[in-house]
């Protein structure tokens, strides 16, 4: 683990809450600009917990995928993402593994392609990259609703224009049976929009799901898998 990362409030919160799994412990107060492991380790003395158990909390919780803010559309998620820290790269063998194991997950053959030392699986707006970062290796996965755009400008189209062709209606003299026009277009919009809300949302922690799955596996192939140079 990098000796200056420094982690932040709910990190530390989540580091103590590991290490102190067996021995009830309080996390610290809170802090200003984070704490290094070190100072981490520091503080647990201080309440009972030993180093050792507070690095491997540590470590524990960079196994963990980051999850990618949700790209938003009307307040309903439009995208998914994670980013996994890598203990190592992959090799020829392991990433050939990962593919198979990525279209089983998503049901999707895709297409592979490598370039500049970055490797990547793609099918539609789903992707999954490997590539190097500061602190070593990451695998980033992300994917974002095709079709959640053009459905929800449908929506607010319809809806827009049943206000306006209803209120042309009424200002010509037009009631009663005649404002069904209007009424169905506003309700067509109006049941897109609500389609959108049920469904998008679901998709989405469907996807981050199916993420935090292959996130899993790729670390446990890694553990499991010796290093070793890459092969043919």
């Amino acid at each position: 683990m990098d000796s200056k990362r420094r982690y932040g409030e709910e990190e530390i919160r989540e580091v103590f809450a590991r290490a102190a799994e067996e021995d009830r412990a309080s996390p610290p107060a809170r802090v200003e600009g984070g704490l290094t492991l070190k100072e981490l380790q520091a503080v647990g003395l201080e309440v009972g917990l030993s180093a050792e158990r507070i690095a491997v909390a540590a470590a524990d919780l960079e196994a963990l995928p980051r999850t990618l803010p949700r790209r938003k559309l009307l307040g309903i998620p439009i995208s998914a993402g994670r980013v996994v820290d890598l203990p190592r790269e992959l090799t020829d063998r392991e990433w050939r593994f990962l593919v198979a194991e990525l279209r089983a997950t998503f049901d999707a053959k895709g297409e592979v392609r490598a370039e500049g030392g970055i490797r990547e699986w793609s099918n539609g707006n789903l992707h999954a990259v490997l590539e190097q970062s500061e602190s070593g290796h990451r695998l980033r996965l992300g994917t974002r609703k095709g079709d959640a755009l053009e459905t929800t400008v449908l929506g607010v189209m319809f809806a827009v224009m049943s206000v306006i062709v209803a209120f042309l209606m009424v200002a010509d003299g037009r009631t009663g049976a005649a404002l069904m026009v209007p009424a169905l277009m506003g309700l067509g919009g109006g049941g897109v929009l609500v389609a959108n809300a049920l469904r998008l949302p679901r998709w989405a922690g469907e996807r981050e799901g199916q993420m935090d799955h292959v996130a899993a596996w790729t670390r446990n192939l890694l553990s499991a898998a010796p290093t070793g140079v890459k092969e043919a």
